[in-house]
């Protein structure tokens, strides 16, 4: 019978999420889809109309980035010149998603940013963002992103909180300065 040191969970292969081993697939068939609708449309229409359709998606797409980004800088300037504080996101990052799935070449990514650009999908796409991050910051495991604020303070027996930041000197010698001085 031999009887080694118990295996820590750390050193253990953990399994793959389900999002990092279908994303890929995902990624993929999407490429596929789109590829095969602008053949669908080049065939149908010409090849003039499908790079005309391509152009018209860049261009839409940039102006929807310098829009939201303009508006994002201007958002919190203003509130805070009238002596409010800045509203928090605005849907400016939603809108830059919207503007960059213009720009990428294809119909359904152009059809998802058009979609984007509506005020009831953005706040319903925000949302479904907000609660999914909510759910996983509760079920994190200790140690990880869940309880960085709790990492962050010191907590002393008898329950003061003592903020504080630790500084350490590495000394190579005993006699040496540190940090060295040069000439």
């Amino acid at each position: 019978m031999t009887t080694g040191a118990p295996t820590s969970p750390y050193t253990a292969r953990r399994r793959p999420s389900r999002l990092r081993r279908y994303l890929p697939l995902g990624i993929a068939a999407w490429l596929v889809l789109e590829i095969w609708l602008l053949t669908l449309v080049a065939g149908a229409a010409g090849g003039l109309t499908v790079f005309l359709l391509l152009v018209a998606g860049l261009v839409a797409g940039s102006v929807v980035i310098k829009r939201a980004g303009r508006r994002a800088f201007r958002s919190p300037n203003e509130a805070l010149r009238q002596g409010g504080s800045p509203e928090r996101g605005g849907g400016n990052g939603l809108m830059m998603l919207a503007g960059l799935l213009l720009m990428i070449p294809g119909i359904v990514s152009d059809a998802a940013g058009l979609l984007l650009l509506l005020p009831p999908v953005q706040k319903a796409v925000s949302r479904f963002g907000e609660n999914a991050l909510d759910r996983s910051l509760r079920k994190a495991a200790p140690g990880s992103l869940g309880n960085v604020f709790q990492q962050a303070r010191m907590h002393r027996p008898d329950g003061k909180v003592v903020q504080g930041e630790v500084i350490r000197e590495d000394r190579s010698e005993p006699g040496e300065q540190w940090p060295p001085l040069t000439r």
